[in-house]
């Protein structure tokens, strides 16, 4: 089985978001093939949370968890601290005061 590039995967999220009236901006290009991706969501209250993927060995399932949670600062403090780890992560923030970000509804595990 093959899988998507980063690329790829960012462009439909992106464009989910988009028909979801959502705004979403692309904070940190990636690599275009397999880059990482983490997903801020900015509540434009002073909160944000950031999202990575993960994968459990045992099931073969994968799943958004949270990364950090809390005020916006430590948020972007640890986002940049994990790019400083990985040059090729992708960074995307989502910005909606109801929280809703779509990681959940399928196609985006």
């Amino acid at each position: 089985m093959s899988r998507l590039t980063a690329e790829f995967w960012v462009s439909a999220y992106l464009t989910r978001l988009r028909l979801a009236d959502i705004p979403v901006f692309v904070v940190k290009k990636g690599d275009l093939t397999a880059g990482a991706v983490l997903i801020k969501l900015n509540t434009l209250d002073g909160q944000a949370e950031a999202f990575q993927r993960s994968f459990d060995l045992m099931t073969g399932e994968r799943a958004w968890i949270s990364l950090v949670q809390g005020d916006e600062a430590t948020v972007d403090t640890t986002l940049a601290k994990q790019r400083s780890f990985d040059p090729d992560l992708w960074v995307i923030e989502v910005e909606d005061k109801a929280g809703r970000h779509l990681l959940d509804e399928p196609g985006f595990l």
